[in-house]
Formats: C-alpha cells, sequence, structure tokens
C-alpha cells in the first residue's frame, strides 16, 4: 500500500469517526486503581460479612430487617463521614434487630440532564473529572468500611463496578435501568446480592423479569481489571430481588401491592422476597411522607409479613435538598439531589423498624 493510499484511508477515517467527541482523556485502568487503594484484609471482612448478613437475610435464615440507608447521592464526601459516624453509633444499639447499610451512591441517573454524580463530576463544576471522581468514590469506600459498616451502591456505568465493586455489599439497579439487558448481565457477574428497582412507571413485572434474567449465566463485552477489552462470562445470581418504589404518583408499599409483588414473584417461580424504598414515588418525593411510609411498613412487619426483607430511606444530615449554583455555598450535609429526611427523624425511624422486628419476632 503506498503512502498516499495510507493517507488516504486516514482521511477518511477522520471524517466518519469520533465527529462529537470534543477530548478523550485516559482513564485509569481498575488495577492501578485498586494497587493505589487496596481493600485491606480487615476491610474485605467487613464486606464479606455484609454479604453473607444479607444473603441470610433474604434466605429468612436471619430474621433481623435490611436498611438500606443515607444521602440520595454523596457530593461532599466530609458530610458523608459524618453522617456514617453517626449510622455507627445507631447500628450498635440496634444490630440484633436491623442489619443497616450505609447508602453511598456515586452515580446519579438522570431524567434529562443535571449533577450526574460524585464519580462523573466530582468537582461540581461540569469538568468531568472521572479519575478523580473513581479516586474519591473508592477513598471513602474504605473509610466508611473502617467504622465497621457495610454499603449499598447503585451501579450505573457497567465499567464502574471494576473500580468499586469489591467495597459493595448490597448492590442496586435503579428504576431507569432494570430494563436493560446490558446491567441485567452485570448484576449476574456481581459478587453481592442485588435489588431491581420496578420501573419509573410502576410496574413491577420489569423488575421480577429482570431478577430472572440475572440469576441466569450471560457473556458480555467488559473490561478486566487491567483496563483491556474481555468477555465476561459470568455465573448468574441467586441474590437478586425486587424493589418497590412506587411510580408516576403512585406508591406501592400498602399491603395490597405488596401482595400483588409477591404473586407476581410467585408466578415466576420466584422466592418471595422485597425490598420497600420509602422514597421517591412512595412518598411522593416529599420527605416529610417517607417516616409514615414507614409506620406502614412497620405495621406490616409487626404483623409478621417475612417477606418483606428490607427497607430504603433517603436521609441525611439536614432535611429537605438544595440547588447546586455555581459559586455558591452549600448548606452542609443537605442533599444537592432528592430531597432527604433529617438525621433526628431518622434516629425515630430506624428505632420503629426495630420494633417492628421485635413484634414479629413475638408472634405479632
Amino acid at each position: 500500500m503506498t503512502i498516499a493510499m495510507m493517507n488516504l484511508m486516514e482521511g477518511s477515517r477522520d471524517r466518519v469517526r469520533d465527529q462529537r467527541i470534543e477530548q478523550a482523556v485516559p482513564l485509569v485502568t481498575p488495577a492501578n486503581m485498586l494497587e493505589e487503594l487496596p481493600l485491606r484484609p480487615e476491610l474485605a471482612e467487613v464486606v464479606l460479612r455484609g454479604r453473607k448478613d444479607i444473603s441470610a437475610i433474604l434466605d429468612r435464615e436471619d430474621d433481623r430487617l435490611l436498611v438500606v440507608v443515607g444521602p440520595c447521592s454523596v457530593h461532599d464526601p466530609e458530610a458523608a463521614r459524618d453522617y456514617a459516624q453517626r449510622l455507627r453509633a445507631q447500628v450498635a444499639q440496634l444490630g440484633d434487630e436491623l442489619c443497616v447499610a450505609t447508602r453511598l451512591y456515586f452515580e446519579n441517573p438522570r431524567t434529562t440532564t443535571g449533577w450526574k454524580g460524585m464519580i462523573n463530576d466530582p468537582h461540581l463544576d461540569g469538568s468531568g473529572d472521572v479519575n478523580s471522581g473513581l479516586r474519591v468514590a473508592r477513598s471513602l469506600l474504605l473509610e466508611v468500611l473502617g467504622l465497621g459498616l457495610p454499603i449499598g451502591c447503585e451501579f450505573l456505568d457497567p465499567i464502574t463496578p471494576q473500580y468499586i465493586s469489591d467495597a459493595v455489599s448490597w448492590g442496586a439497579i435503579g428504576a431507569r435501568t432494570t430494563e436493560s439487558q446490558i446491567h441485567r448481565q452485570l448484576a449476574s457477574g456481581l459478587s453481592m446480592p442485588v435489588g431491581f428497582k420496578n420501573g419509573t412507571d410502576g410496574n413491577v413485572g420489569v423488575a421480577v423479569d429482570a431478577v430472572r434474567a440475572a440469576a441466569v449465566s450471560h457473556a458480555f463485552a467488559g473490561i478486566d481489571p487491567s483496563g483491556a477489552p474481555a468477555i465476561l462470562h459470568t455465573r448468574g445470581n441467586p441474590d437478586c430481588h425486587i424493589i418497590l418504589r412506587g411510580g408516576r404518583g403512585a406508591p406501592n408499599y400498602a399491603a395490597v401491592p405488596v401482595a400483588d409483588a409477591l404473586q407476581q414473584l410467585a408466578t415466576a417461580g420466584l422466592p418471595a422476597r422485597l425490598v420497600v424504598d420509602a422514597s421517591h414515588d412512595n412518598s411522593g418525593k416529599d420527605p416529610r411522607r417517607q417516616p409514615s411510609v414507614v409506620g406502614d411498613l412497620a405495621a406490616q412487619v409487626a404483623r409478621g409479613n417475612e417477606a418483606i426483607v428490607g427497607v430504603m430511606l433517603e436521609s441525611f444530615i439536614v432535611s429537605g435538598r438544595q440547588q447546586l449554583h455555581a459559586g455558591e455555598g452549600l448548606t452542609y450535609g443537605q442533599s444537592i439531589t432528592d430531597a432527604c429526611m433529617s438525621w433526628e427523624e431518622t434516629v425515630g425511624v430506624l428505632d420503629e423498624l426495630a420494633e417492628a422486628v421485635r413484634e414479629r419476632r413475638a408472634g405479632g
């Protein structure tokens, strides 16, 4: 091939490829990240204990209630550390009734536009410094594990788990991605229990389908720890379950929709187990209504409902939410995404859930 022909081919590629890519920044490899910020043996034990406990709750071998609690999405590592330290004190008092996982979400799915989470935008300025975001996220995960707390995390980008999943005890697939084949395949290979939320329209069937799909083996394109392209062959994940979060303004946490969800699981031949999200459409996205949602769920648990194996709560230090505006200061400990309950409200809610477990043990 002549030099002229080679130049012509190169010019042709330039005309048809990456026409809307402004720049390509090298991404740190998972192997380098894990070497830079290693999961020490004592932290790995926290992760493994959390996974074992949650699996036992799903299988009814442990009659405690799983509670995944924390801010909608982490934007301030300092405030997240503060929250986790407060949560540790509550866990020490309620550990016999509740298996508490700290909610540390670093990727924020958007219906249209907006801040996409700590990993994608750690500086809150739209700069897209993903390498720094991954470091901040992993560092925070290790710090929280150092407090002895297992961690719950939503997985959005299929590459991200290579960087952080070894530190996570419970995973979630969001309502916008439950129908995604990519995310069902991803869940089939994750090493922890994974919950699929019902669709944003309230459709529980898509979550049931996702649990079935993730339980079997898959092969799909991804990356290996060195960052090289690879075909990943999974074994399937038997610890997947559905998460009820309401949809289109309609809740599905009460006894009737819970029974309907359990019937759909039974029809599909799946275990009768579900987690209920007290936020999102189950609370009308109003954090002041989360305690009343929990009150209803606690009553169902206290009456002996064993299929409700877990509850999700959106909670932070300060109640409500705030807008993210360039150049303006932020209120410490208040969400910049979904509105959250305050810490004081959260303490009361955790106590109520623990009491419900005691009543269930006593026979309702």
